[in-house]
């Protein structure tokens, strides 16, 4: 059997963003994953069925440490022969892509999730923009998880377009639209949630998934966030996610109105989050900077509108006025007048009809996993 190797900087990568993608594929490859050690990438084994291999990789710039993780990688892959090399993530896929191509590796795929250089200036930004065009000249194909990445590798010239490919309509997983589903969840169970969280049957629920971090938009949005709870008592924010305080930290004063403010109710990290989806009104998520993100696939599954952010990824799930409402990033202003005219039920109502039939028309999972299986085998036949 044809062996293929998934690579990521840290194993929630495998175990989450490429939930159950890892079991479909090792039908038809003896699949390897390998990530930076530990509980999770012990639970990837287990839960997805594969033989995986803990190699450590550091998420920050580290030349000392990013040479031995690549030293150790070519060693590995010049071990395992496999014909195929998949990474995700930008150091594994510095890492991953060198290692492979020096290894000898015919086929060597990366997959492109979001771009942390489009936040970043001066020295910094030389430096990603470097590192992102040595991967993608190790690779032999580049994967942007949607359009608009798409289009931005291609303006900035990271490597020639006949490389670039966007797999189906987008998004590295896909979503399981049964899993995403509101049917799931008896009432009873959502308005036990809802109690003990303090949230009333009267209250509009704003929610957020993901990491409390400034490049997620967090400090517009507590900010916004407070203007609306000061004249509205029946609003309540829901932050689903931890803090992230040494890569990105938010602001002091927004960690203090999180804090003060008892209309936002924040619980952390949560392994499964449809249940809050499920007790939520509108899903907001003004992030500077996507790859295709899965919690606004969530959301939607969840038939929860969505305000976000005119960024890649999010306005391609989104469509304006119809399965929710689209804001410029880092506008607290616009975000206060979206948040706020989503108090209106009518609003509300008519963007979350359309929400769930979106989803599962583009993204549904096995679709996109048999787009990717396509394009393996077509790689292949190529060879």
């Amino acid at each position: 059997m044809i062996k293929l190797i998934r690579i990521t900087t840290v194993p929630i990568s495998l175990h989450k963003l490429l939930h159950g993608q890892l079991k479909h594929m090792h039908q038809y490859f003896n699949l390897l994953g390998i990530s930076s050690g530990g509980e999770t990438l012990e639970k990837v084994k287990e839960e997805q069925g594969i033989d995986v291999f803990p190699l450590e990789m550091s998420r920050t710039i580290s030349p000392i440490k990013d040479l031995v993780s690549l030293w150790e990688m070519y060693r590995l892959l010049k071990k395992e022969q496999a014909l195929i090399v998949h990474t995700h993530t930008p150091k594994a896929g510095i890492v991953g892509m060198l290692a492979a191509k020096l290894a000898g590796v015919p086929i060597r795929m990366h997959t492109v999730a979001g771009l942390p250089l489009m936040e970043a200036s001066g020295v910094k930004r030389t430096i990603l923009n470097f590192v992102e065009k040595l991967t993608y000249a190790c690779a032999t194909k580049v994967y942007p998880n949607s359009f608009g990445l798409k289009d931005f590798i291609e303006a900035e010239g990271f490597c020639e377009p006949v490389k670039i490919k966007v797999i189906g309509k987008g998004s590295s997983n896909g979503i399981n639209t049964q899993e995403f589903s509101k049917s799931n969840f008896s009432a009873s169970n959502l308005n036990t949630l809802k109690t003990n969280l303090g949230i009333l049957e009267t209250d509009t629920v704003f929610c957020f998934v993901g990491r409390i971090v400034g490049d997620k938009g967090i400090n517009e949005l507590i900010h916004a966030f407070a203007k609306i709870s000061k004249d509205n008592r029946n609003v309540k924010l829901l932050l689903v996610g931890d803090y992230e305080k040494e890569l990105d930290p938010i602001k002091q004063k927004t960690e203090q109105e999180i804090n003060r403010n008892p209309q936002i109710v924040s619980v952390g990290w949560q392994t499964d989050v449809r249940p809050y989806l499920a007790i939520s009104d509108v899903f907001v998520f003004p992030s500077y900077r996507e790859g295709f993100p899965n919690v606004v696939m969530q959301a939607g599954a969840m038939e929860l509108p969505c305000i976000v952010s005119d960024i890649n990824g999010c306005n391609e799930i989104i469509e304006e006025g119809v399965n929710g409402i689209i804001i410029p990033a880092k506008s607290e202003a616009v975000l206060f007048k979206a948040m706020e005219g989503m108090l209106n039920p009518t609003i509300r109502n008519k963007l979350s009809v359309a929400a769930r039939k979106i989803i599962i028309a583009r993204y549904e999972q096995q679709y996109v996993w048999g787009e990717l299986l396509k394009e393996y085998n077509s790689l292949i036949k190529e060879l």
